[in-house]
């Protein structure tokens, strides 16, 4: 028998999953982790809010701040600072919360994670996996449902993957996270 579930719960339980098989798994993304301002919560270990969609719920009080962080509104800067975490040895795995965001970050991705490893001779590798809503059905307005994965099929360096159902997000997203490229999904 087929389980049915929404897309949130699938990636849910992907990051869940990737996060208790890897230590090194981390995520970072706005408002994921309880936000800025979280004295009201008791012991900083309550559940957050989970980001705009509340797909990290849940993770924060499992894994920890250290884990799951939460970032400023800088897209580029978590970006940035994500390539240099894989660089380093960590599975860093960013959302943005609407795939529109993304063009802000295009110097992390089209000239820094793309080209590590091919710059390196094919010792620098990036395990990133870039996560953001795209094509939003929700009515997010124009400036928050574009659907623009097409972009990064152009570049060479980047795996871009676009699930099609909740099952096959939850094991891409798995595959993604465990790929030593950086990957958009």
């Amino acid at each position: 028998m087929t389980r049915e579930t929404l897309f949130m719960k699938a990636i849910n339980e992907g990051l869940d999953q990737a996060m208790e098989r890897d230590e090194r798994v981390v995520l970072l993304g706005e408002d994921i982790s309880g936000g800025v301002n979280v004295e009201h919560l008791e012991n900083n270990n309550e559940d957050a809010w989970g980001g705009v969609m509340g797909i990290t719920r849940g993770l924060m009080p499992k894994y920890g701040r250290e884990r799951v962080i939460d970032t400023p509104i800088s897209e580029h800067g978590y970006l940035s600072a994500s390539v240099g975490m894989a660089l380093t040895g960590l599975r860093p795995v960013p959302e943005l919360m609407f795939n529109d965001f993304i063009g802000f970050c295009f110097d992390a991705l089209l000239r820094q994670a793309s080209k590590m490893r091919y710059m390196f001779g094919g010792k620098g590798q990036v395990p990133m996996t870039i996560r953001c809503a795209a094509g939003n059905g929700v009515g997010s307005a124009a400036q928050h449902s574009q659907s623009l994965e097409s972009w990064f099929t152009h570049i060479p360096g980047l795996k871009v993957v676009a699930p099609g159902t909740p099952a096959d997000m939850k094991g891409l997203l798995k595959s993604s996270i465990r790929d030593n490229n950086p990957v958009i999904i």
